[in-house]
């Protein structure tokens, strides 16, 4: 890996951003969407992940902040012209370089790598066993993956030193998760974000964002969060998951997507929002 995070030149990034039909088509179906808190709990198994998440985010106050913060940002690359993309990555990656502590830092091309490997991993995950697309459908799971690469290349971390195709990308994923440990970091964060005190409100809404995570999230990993999981708890998410997958089969798929335009000017109002306070908060305790 480069011992510093390099930004693809402006006419790379057009040419990068070119490719992305694939990305658009599966990134478009909400049930992408149940694969968010996998996604965050595999990060934050990292231990440089956690440590930087837990010393650098108010995760107690706004423990969903940094999950639809990665989501905004997806988004934008995923939608969002060459202009827009280089603006918000360059915003982020500014961010990034305020965010070090003992053995990482927030441009750490590894650690970009591996936030968008949960990302891709679990988007893939739900692709093929929750979409479940039809044996007369293309498989879009190569296709995705090469494509997807561009959301950490734009942060920093270049095209050659990510896994060059889906064979690798798993076998980088087999290794990776091998070699990971569960922190009492990590569980900290994940019981903020799982059990979020001030969300008492949206109670139903989390008790079934908790299960759906428990569900989709490695054993392994399940395992070493300390998540509850027992035949009920497994029978009422397989019951869940197959719903959504007959709704997902029987709903048009110009009602179940929302307009991208639209999609894109949520996030970047959500992304520069987050980052101004951020910068403020900053400006604050510096």
């Amino acid at each position: 890996m480069p011992a510093t995070p390099q930004m693809p030149a402006p006419e790379r990034l057009a040419d990068r951003l070119a490719d992305r039909d694939v990305l658009r088509a599966i990134a478009a179906e909400p049930l992408i969407g149940l694969g968010a808190g996998r996604a965050l709990l595999m990060q934050l198994a990292h231990p440089r992940v956690a440590r930087g998440v837990a010393e650098h985010s108010d995760f107690a106050d706004r423990p969903l902040a940094r999950l639809f913060g990665t989501l905004d940002f997806l988004l934008i690359v995923t939608y969002g012209t060459p202009d827009e993309v280089a603006r918000i990555a360059a915003k982020v990656r500014g961010i990034h370089t305020t965010v070090r502590g003992d053995g990482y830092t927030g441009n750490d091309p590894d650690l970009q790598m591996w936030v968008n490997a949960t990302l891709i991993d679990s988007a893939l995950h739900v692709y093929e066993h929750v979409m479940r697309p039809g044996d007369d459908e293309p498989d879009l799971a190569g296709e995705y993956y090469r494509q997807s690469r561009v959301v950490a290349e734009v942060l920093g971390c270049p095209l050659e030193s990510q896994p060059a195709d889906l064979a690798a990308f798993r076998a980088y994923m087999d290794e990776t998760l091998a070699g990971l440990e569960v922190t009492d970091t990590a569980r900290e964060v994940a019981a903020a974000v799982l059990w979020p005190r001030k969300l008492r409100p949206l109670a139903p809404a989390m008790a079934v964002f908790r299960l759906l995570t428990a569900a989709l999230l490695p054993e392994t990993l399940r395992e070493q969060y300390g998540l509850p999981w027992t035949h009920n708890r497994r029978r009422v998410s397989d019951l869940l998951l197959r719903t959504a997958t007959d709704l997902h089969h029987l709903t048009p798929g110009p009602l179940r997507r929302p307009p991208q335009p639209l999609l894109v000017k949520l996030a970047s109002h959500r992304v520069n929002r987050t980052l101004s306070a951020r910068r403020s908060r900053s400006r604050v305790h510096a």
